[in-house]
């Protein structure tokens, strides 16, 4: 398995579907890494020499924020919204939907299981 920023990427992939295995790399970033590092993405993970793994590695460090960098700028924006009390960082508190969905019949993902009922007996 080739080790890229971190994450172990599956050997028996493609070159552009395993990259997209990395946090904040889609299906059109890896192709543009690819496409950067002039490397074949129909190749499988196994078949890249060290030196290809280097190229593709130091592509996406000066590129790009990745995997826990960019985790704790999502984390840091999120928690700047939280403390100035707008309306979204209120929604992030209460872990309600943020971007303007209703919440009367569904939501469920973002407010949890329903809370049961309590039982008459």
């Amino acid at each position: 398995m080739a080790r890229i920023v971190g994450v172990e990427l599956p050997n028996s992939k493609k070159v552009h579907v395993a990259l997209t295995y990395i946090y904040g790399i889609g299906p059109s970033r890896a192709k543009e890494i690819l496409q950067g590092t002039e490397i074949n993405g129909e190749k499988r993970v196994k078949e890249l020499s060290d030196e290809e793994i280097s190229k593709i590695s130091k592509y996406i460090t000066d590129h790009y924020k990745v995997e826990g960098e960019l985790r704790q700028e999502l984390d840091r924006n999120i928690k700047r919204l939280i403390e100035i009390n707008c309306y979204r960082g209120v929604r992030h508190r209460a872990g309600l939907p943020v971007r303007g969905q209703k919440t009367h019949s569904n939501a469920r993902t973002r407010k949890g299981p329903r809370a049961s009922r309590i039982k008459k007996k």
